[in-house]
């Protein structure tokens, strides 16, 4: 009963760095397992539907920058731990995994060397058999020659691990190795010879892959003669040789993961779809691995047995899914004038899809065949453009629809501009012939879904409002986008005739179940930015290509020296506001100071010219009399001087 209990206690399992590409999808394939031996389609069930508790318990080292997203498969995360608090954590699990499999930087070796060393000190104090497992690369493998030098295509086997020899740039992942294996039985060590790690959103093979989606060049690139043979293996793959290690503990010490695929560089990169120098190293390796200890003692559920290759349309499929590289798909109709063209150039612009418009994939396709045109092409293309010089309907309709079935617009998306315009021609663009062809008759319309819309939005307005819109513009500008008065009033009233017929466009989305959403264009919005902000709240967020880790790191680099460059001149504008402003406060009030100068001598000024006539009256009539009273009063010296004064002014007044 005891052992049973064992059994199903689920394993405590530590995996370093779960943030990057490969211990992240490692982890997750884990924190999904129950036993070994399941079916895959056990293991599709089981991520699609609840589940009892798992086998395993994980948890796991993040970098600082991930610190604050929580990892749903981790039971507990750790950011930047010292060594004491990480060799406790250690300490707790049954099973430690170190990964150094894609591009180990030597803090990372070290820290693994460290982990081996440390949890080798403390086996003494082990209450339980612990494992350690290193996921290491083939790249060690990658200077090993066959045993026959005249044997080229021999294939080198786990039995030969001990005569491997590594890449130069892999001499240290070869000295980790060797530690590993000399563990002994209370701590078990085991080593993962792995090959290079495809699938789940990609992480070495991302370059061709996006070069690929973005159709950035005409041909995927190739790096060197492309003829070397790559051992590869699918990430999940190989969280499954991982489980099946914990699960089976078997014999050897030394396992190679590589699946069955002997496909060279050119073969993937033809197939599938600035590389960093790290990153060509593993493109450069050439090696012919045969992995007998995955085949005949694992039961390995494979996700990718065959190879990259053989599976593309799945890794494909889980790429896409993945980076969430959804297309949009989006027609815009409405009344001419009213702006489709300008709302689908700032929606291809959001959300980085291409504008569709009819005349100009019409001129695209004409241009193209008239290129390599000679007089049995032009007597055919004759024949099928109509009385008017404007090509038959059924090759209009098959130009726009190979042109929605391109690779962009399938990979990215399209906002179709005012095209189609009826009912039967959107039933002729978008129906599927296939399955027109079925005897059963359909609850709803059959149509393509690859290439039908599934945003339809219809932008509205008035007669007065489009008229008096087309009268405001240039007369250059009306003749370009034919809206004079001889050619604007027909088109509005076609279209108005359109819209009321018995069968209009909408309808054949309303049988689709594609429900148009109208949208009014009104005078107060001449950038068409409450209609923007409506749609891209209805179609939801960009979902066209996404970034790498590295870019995204990159981007998140370049939006922190952007915010912190921001910062930083905001302070220095302040700062400099201030001393502007304070400048200002003492030129202010140098200006004060002579304006209020200045104040005060205008007001002496003043007070002397008032005071001017005063001073003249009295050297006139006052003081000659007064002066003469005080020399007088000085002579004699009166005991009473002011009432002398005041006698002698008054006697010579009397006097005069």
């Amino acid at each position: 009963m005891g052992d049973t209990n064992k059994r199903t206690r689920p394993k405590r399992i530590f995996v370093n760095d779960v943030d990057r590409y490969s211990s992240e999808h490692i982890a997750k394939f884990l924190s999904t397992s129950c036993v070994a031996g399941e079916t895959s389609e056990e293991v599709e069930a089981e991520e699609t539907s609840p589940r009892g508790e798992p086998a395993f318990q994980l948890v796991g080292t993040v970098s600082p920058s991930t610190k604050d997203e929580k990892q749903s498969f981790l039971l507990e995360q750790y950011t930047s731990p010292t060594r004491d608090e990480l060799l406790g954590h250690l300490l707790e699990c049954d099973v430690v995994v170190y990964n150094i499999s894609e591009s180990a930087t030597q803090q990372q070796i070290e820290d693994a060397t460290w982990a081996i060393t440390a949890l080798h000190d403390e086996m003494g104090n082990f209450k339980s058999r612990k494992m350690f497992i290193l996921v290491s690369s083939v790249m060690t493998w990658a200077m090993t020659k066959p045993q026959n030098p005249e044997e080229t295509d021999v294939m080198l086997t786990e039995e030969e691990f001990r005569r491997k020899r590594p890449h130069p740039s892999f001499k240290n992942h070869n000295n980790l190795e060797k530690l590993v294996l000399k563990l002994g039985r209370v701590l078990t060590g085991y080593v993962i010879g792995s090959g290079i790690q495809y699938g789940k959103g990609e992480n070495l093979f991302h370059y061709f892959f996006k070069v690929a989606w973005l159709m950035q060049f005409p041909k995927v690139p190739l790096f060197g003669q492309g003829t070397n043979h790559i051992p590869m293996i699918h990430v999940y793959d190989l969280g499954g040789v991982i489980q099946n290690i914990i699960e089976l503990k078997p014999k050897s010490k030394y396992v190679l993961a590589v699946d069955d695929s002997k496909n060279t560089l050119e073969d993937i990169v033809k197939d599938a779809i600035s590389m960093k120098p790290e990153e060509l190293e593993y493109l450069n390796i050439n090696l012919r691995l045969d992995a007998f200890i995955i085949k005949d003692s694992f039961s390995l559920r494979w996700k990718s047995e065959a190879g990259m290759v053989e599976n593309m349309a799945s890794i494909v499929e889980e790429y896409r899914d993945t980076r969430q590289l959804l297309p949009i798909r989006v027609c815009l109709v409405g009344p001419p004038a009213v702006g489709k063209t300008t709302v689908a150039e700032k929606l291809c612009s959001h959300y980085k899809i291409h504008h569709i418009k009819i005349k100009e994939v019409v001129e695209e396709k004409i241009a193209q065949l008239v290129s390599g045109i000679n007089e049995r092409i032009a007597f055919v293309l004759k024949d099928c453009v109509g009385p008017l010089g404007r090509l038959a309907d059924h090759l209009v309709f098959d130009i726009l629809q190979k042109k929605l079935n391109s690779k962009p617009c399938t990979n990215q998306g399209f906002v179709l501009d005012g095209f189609p315009k009826t009912y039967e021609q959107a039933k002729l663009i978008f129906s599927d012939e296939d399955m027109e062809n079925q005897d059963l008759m359909p609850e709803k319309p059959l149509y393509n879904k690859n290439i039908t819309p599934e945003h339809v939005f219809a932008l509205n307005a008035t007669d007065y409002f489009l008229t008096k819109r087309v009268l405001g513009l240039p007369q250059s500008v009306a003749e370009e986008k034919h809206y004079t008065q001889e050619e604007f009033v027909p088109r509005l009233t076609r279209y108005r005739q359109l819209s009321t017929a018995e069968e209009t466009l909408l309808d054949y989305f309303d049988e689709l179940e594609i429900h148009p959403e109208h949208i009014e264009v009104t005078t107060g919005d001449s950038e068409y930015t409450d209609v923007i902000k409506k749609i891209t709240e209805m179609v939801g967020i960009p979902k066209n290509y996404g970034l790498s880790p590295e870019e995204q790191e990159e981007e998140d680099r370049k939006k922190e020296e952007e915010r912190m460059q921001k910062v930083a001149a905001e302070a220095a504008e302040k700062k400099r506001r201030n001393e502007a402003a304070l400048a200002e406060m003492a030129a202010q009030y140098e200006e004060w100071q002579k304006n209020l100068s200045e104040v005060k001598r205008q007001e002496h000024d003043l007070l002397e010219a008032h005071a001017l006539p005063l001073r003249n009256y009295l050297m006139k009539n006052v003081m000659p009399s007064l002066t003469e009273a005080m020399l007088e009063c000085s002579k004699i010296k009166p005991e009473d001087p002011v009432d002398f004064l005041a006698e002698h002014l008054l006697r010579n007044n009397q006097k005069e």
